[in-house]
């Protein structure tokens, strides 16, 4: 008879039969688990709709609508001399390239035998104001065009594209006086004779911002350059005074009071709000050092004070992580304090630190507080240059481009802004799955 089968005595239990309070702890535990799963099928609920709202609002911003036209570039207006010197012809602005898009949207209408009863400049309003800079830009680059007819895709105006993209209909278009239900009538004709196509946006990712009028145009080019340029900085400073701070503090410094002190100042500037080192570039690195503001210097310089504390803890986990036996090993066998360190304990923890780093950066790409504080929510149309000179040239960031989309009251910029986080998202997507690759590829077991 073993104590599974033997009977029940006076204070004593079965280990076949539950009890009350066993039966009541496994109902607890069943309960709990419910909780927690619940929990996670809220999470991913709230994720799925968050992502979905997203995509929802941004996916048409990677379409464009286009308006293919025949324009005449007459050399009695654009370059009288004769010379084709670009900077010559720089002399006519684009007040005198409009009307050539004007009569060759005319001149389009009237080859492919479409007829309407909108005026010339009405007319002329499919086409996006900026296609009039875009056209000169063109013939200034290429001034041998001159007395020639060239095709031209242009793009159409906001309104014009919101309606292919499902924000503006007929019934709206008769209450905004931006575009009218003849106007639509006219994009649906040059539509049908395959003059006007949406196709995929590849200026997004390369065009400057543009004013509140020209939505169609605004693109995140100085903002992808300006966030490159600033994670660049930060990964440069922030790397190697982490990872040497880290190992000094693990591995060389004392257990006294002031490594006490340090420690935990690193702790509390890890759980700092970003907008106070705004405050802290502002008053160092631009009232007091004098750096341009709205530049990449600046914000990198502030986004490498924030990641700081993020790098250093990581780091310190990661060489903690390593097992005492290593140390104990590598010091055994004749090594010194530092080749222990850096030859065996350092490769060893680098998985976890080159996590941690890029976690970081993730971090400091998505930061808008402390770059808003130090004036990158400025307009800026000119690309910097390329490094160095281009870190002090002016520049914006990423989720800065996001925050002034969302100020601006044109329904089609809330597309570009979903659209400029989407892109935000599918960066910081890329940097968490290298962290893992990283982890993956450099992990070692010992």
């Amino acid at each position: 008879m073993t104590d599974a089968t033997a009977p029940i005595g006076a204070g004593q239990g079965s280990l076949i039969q539950q009890d009350s309070r066993t039966a009541k702890r496994n109902a607890a535990e069943k309960r709990f688990k419910m909780y927690g799963l619940a929990a996670v099928c809220v999470g991913i609920a709230m994720l799925i709709m968050l992502v979905t709202s997203i995509l929802s609002n941004g996916v048409s911003a990677f379409f464009q609508t286009t308006i293919q036209i025949m324009v005449e570039l007459p050399e009695e207006k654009l370059d009288k001399s004769g010379v084709r010197d670009p900077e010559v012809m720089a002399k006519v602005t684009t007040f005198g390239y409009a009307p050539l898009l004007r009569d060759g949207l005319q001149k389009t209408l009237e080859d492919n035998g479409i007829e309407t009863e909108l005026s010339a400049k009405d007319a002329a309003d499919l086409i996006s104001d900026e296609s009039v800079a875009q056209l000169r830009r063109y013939v200034l680059a290429n001034p041998e065009l001159i007395g020639q007819t060239i095709p031209v895709e242009v793009l159409a105006s906001g309104r014009i594209d919101g309606f292919y993209k499902g924000r503006v209909t007929y019934e709206s278009a008769e209450l905004d006086s931006n575009v009218s239900p003849e106007q639509l009538d006219l994009a649906e004709a040059l539509k049908g004779a395959d003059l006007l196509k949406t196709g995929f946006n590849w200026r997004f990712f390369t065009a400057p911002d543009a004013s509140v009028t020209r939505p169609e145009a605004a693109g995140l080019g100085v903002a992808i350059i300006g966030s490159f340029y600033m994670m660049l900085i930060v990964l440069c400073l922030a790397l190697p005074i982490g990872v040497a701070a880290s190992i000094y503090l693990e591995e060389f410094a004392p257990q006294n009071r002031f490594t006490d002190l340090i420690e935990v100042n690193i702790s509390n500037l890890a759980a700092v709000p970003s907008i106070v080192f705004g405050i802290l570039g502002l008053a160092i690195f631009i009232n007091f050092a004098g750096l341009p503001q709205s530049a990449p210097i600046v914000g990198g310089l502030v986004l490498t004070l924030m990641t700081l504390p993020t790098i250093i803890i990581a780091t310190r986990a990661s060489l903690k992580s390593v097992p005492p036996s290593i140390r104990d090993a590598a010091l055994g066998l004749g090594a010194s304090k530092m080749q222990a360190v850096f030859h065996h304990v350092l490769p060893l923890a680098m998985p976890g630190i080159l996590t941690g780093t890029i976690i970081g950066l993730a971090q400091a790409l998505g930061e808008t507080a402390p770059l808003l504080l130090i004036g990158m929510v400025a307009f800026v149309r000119e690309y910097p240059a390329g490094p160095p000179e281009g870190l002090f040239d002016p520049a914006t960031a990423l989720p800065v481009q996001i925050f002034n989309f969302t100020q601006r009251s044109d329904p089609a910029f809330v597309e570009r802004a979903s659209g400029a986080i989407i892109v935000l998202l599918l960066f910081l997507l890329i940097m968490n799955l290298t962290a893992i690759f990283l982890r993956r590829r450099f992990e070692r077991r010992w």
